[in-house]
């Protein structure tokens, strides 16, 4: 990715957010504009080639019944298809704004926004910009990084992938913040035969409970104060193909048995509905939560629901248990952010190696990602040495973070 790929415009009529976010994104690509008025998308658009727009859904003079947000995403992509649009939303837009990407937008941001994640729905949208033909529809598969290693680990991972991707069995993905659970279930999408349809993500922990029920089975208009249109949930937004349910564990209890009935009967009711909608879906699950032991307590998860959901169980191994793949994904990672920094690429000392090695990733592949982009980011020397690491925790012996029997606490001890 060259400079000349990063033009980035923000469109938000609060100049308060229009600062920080250009302070936030100019330390990392070359050109980010901002505009007050969405009135002039038109001329900016047509006279400047951006990559990315960040537009915020709602302005307070609008003028298309609240709607702004979709009205001038729809200008922009007629003007540019090839423009990645990433909505910046509050949480009481979040229905607006999954309709928005259904509409082509590839993603949105939550005010106020935590800097990594937009950071990170910035370098997605750039991503697939890259990878996107300019026909893809805005609802085919999510663009996505291999996952990379070969230890026995993770080729155990690709073994299971490879005999349940072809079939439609639900499969919940567990393992710990980090390891890669959304590349898995990427993988089983992209392998299916439903790999031509929509591949739809929902993070479960990221969604108001107040919005859970109309975020996943949609709403009629009226069904609430805030329902001025007919809106699909996800389940209908994924219609022939899959439906990624990230952070399972985090479902309440009511929208746990709703979700059970759904699974069962294959319909689901709109909020506010009346009629019955069949479902043609395959589901996916992901959590780092421990569902078999929640499953057990009254007030916990459904262990009708985790029978429904785990047809088939992949669990994705934490970093210390793939000590040899790190050396891949470091190299991995120093091509990435030596090539986004426009740095030359630093070469890895093998004193480093080692310490990386030793330390135990509490964070796993995404806590290396970021040590990795931090020393390009702050080192000056054609090699990385081991100080260029300041890990607080040299150690790989750690004990795994769940340990819930006498015979494991034995195990760890010893």
């Amino acid at each position: 990715m060259n400079r000349q790929a990063q033009k980035i415009l923000l469109i938000d009529d609060d100049a308060d957010v229009l600062h920080s976010a250009q302070l936030l994104l100019r330390q990392y690509y070359t050109q980010v504009d901002t505009e007050q008025d969405p009135k002039v998308i038109n001329q900016v658009i047509s006279q400047h080639p951006y990559d990315i727009v960040l537009l915020d859904m709602n302005f307070r003079r609008g003028e298309h019944d609240g709607r702004e947000g979709l009205y001038w995403l729809e200008r922009i992509l007629t003007i540019n298809p090839r423009i990645q649009v990433i909505l910046i939303t509050a949480y009481g837009d979040v229905a607006l704004a999954v309709e928005a990407m259904r509409r082509g937008a590839i993603d949105f941001v939550l005010k106020p926004w935590k800097n990594q994640k937009l950071l990170e729905a910035v370098e997605k949208a750039l991503t697939y910009r890259n990878q996107k033909p300019s026909s893809a529809s805005s609802l085919q598969i999510l663009p996505s990084h291999a996952m990379i290693g070969q230890s026995e680990a993770l080729q155990a991972v690709y073994d299971l992938i490879n005999k349940v991707a072809a079939t439609d069995a639900n499969v919940l993905i567990l393992g710990e913040n980090g390891t890669g659970k959304e590349l898995v279930a990427e993988a089983l999408h992209r392998q299916s035969s439903r790999s031509s349809r929509p591949f739809v993500r929902v993070d479960l922990g990221a969604v108001p409970p107040t919005l859970l029920e109309s975020e996943l089975f949609g709403h009629v208009k009226g069904a609430f104060t805030d329902a001025h249109h007919d809106r699909a949930g996800t389940f209908e937004q994924a219609q022939g193909g899959t439906l990624f349910l990230d952070e399972i564990g985090n479902l309440p209890l009511a929208q746990q048995a709703k979700l059970l009935s759904a699974l069962q009967n294959r319909t689901i009711r709109r909020v506010g509905g009346s009629n019955d909608i069949p479902l043609d879906i395959r589901l996916l699950c992901a959590t780092n939560a421990p569902l078999h032991r929640a499953s057990s307590g009254p007030d916990d998860f459904r262990e009708d629901l985790l029978y429904r959901i785990n047809t088939v169980e992949i669990r994705v191994p934490p970093l210390r248990a793939r000590v040899g793949d790190i050396a891949l994904l470091a190299e991995h990672f120093l091509d990435r952010y030596a090539e986004k920094y426009h740095r030359p690429r630093p070469v890895l000392s093998s004193a480093a190696l080692k310490k990386l090695e030793r330390y135990s990733w509490p964070g796993n592949v995404r806590e290396l990602q970021h040590a990795i982009e931090r020393a390009v980011i702050l080192n000056e020397e054609p090699t990385l040495d081991a100080d260029a690491f300041p890990l607080s925790v040299p150690s790989a012996a750690s004990a795994p973070a769940e340990i819930s029997t006498l015979d494991e606490n034995e195990r760890a001890f010893i």
